[in-house]
């Protein structure tokens, strides 16, 4: 049991013990949020602990190193509270929540192969803290999830052992994350951020927790599952917008237009957000955004066109790749089948390591089924196999082994490359589905090339 058996209702306790750094803090989930969020509350000085299933991280943790070494700037506050000794990572749930007030959930919530949102991580964690959390205790769910799915599951799980009421002996609340992956330092730090509880003292509960460590606004919402509703429709926002730009992108190919000057002129007017074509959309977020939703409306006997007319769109795109590519391909009289194609970027965003529903891994998949020797370059990944392929180290010992290239991912390290790197390989073949080769150098050099939505070349 929680020695401090602090009272969550009432606002001025939680000051004082957030003002006398007494408030113990448990985080479940020790990945790309949970860490820097864990962090976060560390660096407050509030005593820390983290709880993950995963023995080789927790070791590397502990033993002092850094896993996300590309998020700027936490690496430093690691090592600060490491050697405070004020953060620590465990596996072993069931000691570290009975001794703590505060109990965040960043838990991964991943699609199944229909297509529908597993909140099996998360359950499985309600169902341990129905057994093991102290009276008195506040838990707080960071994980991106359905519109009330705190209300219909969470409540009931974690009261299913008939120890805990909520509002009672325990109490709940939300305040989804919103960071970008590889710039969470500066989403923490910046970002305004949802809370809603259970009831509006709660809320302000939270307010106050998240205030003292993050320092940013907090925008108050009715009840937990309108803060969801507004995180999923943030970022179904943009997978929709993507598709939009995307489809585009292959009209304006047959019509020789340039998507990117297209692009560059409409963001001038004030109301345009912009937004920009690929090879598709991957990672932790927005395919599995989008189908939350949709899954959502199914249970609400709603269907939601727009958004699944998106999703199919975006996960066209990685078809429409191979199609560039065998096209590139006939230009130069060159055969696929059994051709060596090195694939650019393996990350699902630029300057990540991240490889989550990444695009790169459809396109490897097409285009070894065409027969094609693939091999992969990725500044992120090094001496390592991905995808079942070892990853190239050297790129210019690579390229003159390669009858064509494709960039997959826009890492910022590409756009130093120099045109003429690509004109080492057996046939200069190219396609560039971020924008980041101008087609004009292109063409000038030789270069048998072809860029997503890169009409008039």
């Amino acid at each position: 049991m929680s020695n401090s058996k602090l009272n969550f209702n009432n606002l001025e306790e939680i000051k004082d013990s957030l003002n006398s750094k007494s408030l113990k803090v448990c985080v479940i989930g020790i990945g790309r949020i949970g860490l820097p969020t864990a962090l976060s509350f560390a660096k407050s000085g509030l005593q820390t602990i983290g709880v993950d299933i995963n023995q080789e991280l927790i070791k590397k943790i502990n033993s002092g190193v850094f896993p996300l070494t590309d998020e700027p700037g936490y690496e430093d506050i690691f090592k600060q509270v490491l050697n405070k000794k004020i953060f620590t990572v465990t596996s072993k749930i069931e000691d570290v929540v009975p001794n703590c007030d505060l109990i965040l959930l960043s838990l991964p919530t991943p699609m199944d192969e229909k297509n529908i949102p597993d909140y099996s991580a998360l359950i499985s964690v309600a169902k341990n803290l129905s057994n093991i959390l102290s009276p008195n205790s506040l838990v707080i769910v960071e994980s991106t999830i359905e519109p009330g799915f705190i209300e219909n599951e969470m409540i009931s799980i974690i009261s299913s052992s008939n120890r805990l009421k909520i509002e009672d002996t325990f109490q709940i609340g939300v305040c989804p994350e919103n960071a970008n992956p590889g710039e969470i330092l500066h989403d923490f730090t910046n970002l305004p951020r949802l809370v809603g509880g259970t009831n509006g003292n709660i809320t302000q509960i939270i307010k106050l927790i998240y205030n003292f460590v993050f320092k940013v606004d907090l925008i108050e919402m009715p009840n937990c599952k309108t803060a969801n509703a507004v995180k999923l429709t943030t970022n179904v926002f943009r997978d929709i917008n993507i598709a939009f730009v995307s489809e585009l992108s292959l009209m304006f190919e047959k019509l020789g237009i340039d998507t990117m000057k297209v692009l560059e002129a409409a963001k001038m007017k004030y109301n345009f957000q912009i937004h920009y074509p690929g090879a598709g959309v991957g990672g932790p977020c927005l395919p599995i955004n989008s189908y939350q939703l949709l899954n959502t409306a199914k249970r609400a006997g709603v269907k939601l066109n727009m958004i699944e007319s998106g999703r199919k769109i975006n996960e066209k795109m990685p078809a429409h790749v191979i199609e560039l590519i065998s096209d590139a391909f006939d230009e130069s009289n060159q055969k696929l089948e059994n051709s060596k194609i090195l694939i650019f970027g393996i990350s699902y965003k630029p300057n990540v390591k991240d490889v989550q529903l990444s695009p790169a891994k459809i396109i490897i998949d097409k285009l070894q089924k065409l027969g094609v020797d693939v091999h992969v370059y990725d500044p992120f990944f090094t001496s390592t196999v991905i995808f079942g392929l070892e990853t190239q180290n050297n790129l210019e010992n690579i390229l003159p082994k390669m009858d064509g290239a494709i960039i997959v991912t826009g890492h910022d390290d590409f756009k130093n490359i120099p045109i003429s790197s690509f004109l080492k390989m057996k046939h200069p073949i190219l396609v560039d589905t971020r924008g980041i080769i101008d087609p004009v150098v292109a063409k000038k050099e030789k270069i048998i090339f072809r860029g997503l939505g890169r009409g008039g070349f």
